[in-house]
Order: C-alpha cells, then structure tokens, then sequence
C-alpha cells in the first residue's frame, strides 16, 4: 500500500505539473481564449440579458419546446451565426481551490490507474506506460473530445488537450512503470 500511495503521489504531482505549464508557460491552450476588442460591451449586454450563472447555448428552444419545434429552429439556424458562452455574474481571481481540487482529481485517478493495471500482478514498466498513456488518450476521447465535437470546436482548440493528455499520462507512466517495478 504504501507503494501504491507515494506511486499516486508523485505521479498526480507529475500530472499536475505538466497542467500547469502546459496553460502557463507553453501556453498550449491559448487558442481556447480569443480576445475581442469589444469584449465590454458584449460583457454589459451578457448582463443585462442574462440573470443566473450558466452555459448558454444561443440560439436554443426554451425548454419544454416540443421536439418537432426544435428541429424545425434546427434547420433554419443551419448556415447563420451561434455562440455558446459561460457566463459567470462575478469573477473570482482565487486560484487555490481550483489548483487543490485539481490535484486531488490528479491523485485519484493515478491511484485507480494503479489499481487497474494492478489486478493481475505488476505489469511490465512498458505495459504501465502504454496503459497510462491509454488512459490520457480515454480521457481525451471522452472528455475535450466528444463534448466539443458536438459544438463543432475548432480542431486547433483541441490540441493542447491532447498533447496535455499523451505528455502528462506518459510523464506518470514512466514514472509508474518505474517506481512499481523497483525491488
């Protein structure tokens, strides 16, 4: 046990800080967040027009709106403008409990990625790292991937999600395969 706890702590930790640089330093992500020179006053009418926190998805149906109406708005939108947006009535600079709680999902999942590829004995330090990277790519699958796809995202605003998932799940495989391996 205390293997697997000091494995899942250096590699969240080996995880965690390939997040940080790859949104800091690298800046991998910054395609994510264009700028527009009238962001105030898209901001001022966002709140006025908008009264809750939430994702938006404009234009939409309101809810309850029969199905057939739906996709008859469906049709006629195809071709013409749309957005979604994330709108949040106050900005928080805090960082620290986004950074905590990040980390501590980096923790869990390098210790269910332990667990996993465990059942069986300790595998070979390659076939941790392929099952690590494995696991990178799963997430990217299943997460930026195919929640953006259905928004037709930019493929260049994907990239860094995957790099991210390849480079951070490798850091922590090769570690894995390492330190589990080690008499």
């Amino acid at each position: 046990m205390k293997k697997w706890l000091i494995g899942s702590l250096v590699g969240a930790i080996l995880v965690f800080a390939w997040q940080f640089l790859s949104w800091t330093m690298l800046k991998l992500h910054e395609k994510e967040a264009k700028y527009t020179s009238g962001q105030d006053s898209v901001l001022t009418y966002l709140s006025s027009a908008l009264k809750e926190d939430g994702i938006y998805m404009l234009p939409t149906v309101p809810p309850g709106t029969p199905e057939s109406e739906a996709m008859e708005m469906g049709k006629k939108m195809d071709g013409k403008p749309w957005a979604t947006v994330m709108y949040k009535k106050a900005y928080t600079y805090d960082m620290v409990r986004p950074m905590i709680r990040g980390f501590l999902v980096d923790l869990f999942l390098v210790f269910c990625l332990i667990y996993i590829l465990t059942r069986a004995g300790t595998p070979t330090g390659m076939r941790i790292f392929a099952g690590s990277v494995a696991l990178g790519l799963v997430t990217f699958l299943w997460g930026p991937y195919t929640a953006h796809n259905w928004f037709q995202t930019p493929t260049e605003t994907l990239t860094g999600h995957l790099i991210d998932s390849l480079a951070a799940w490798g850091l922590a495989g090769l570690w894995l395969g390492w330190w589990l391996n080690r008499k």
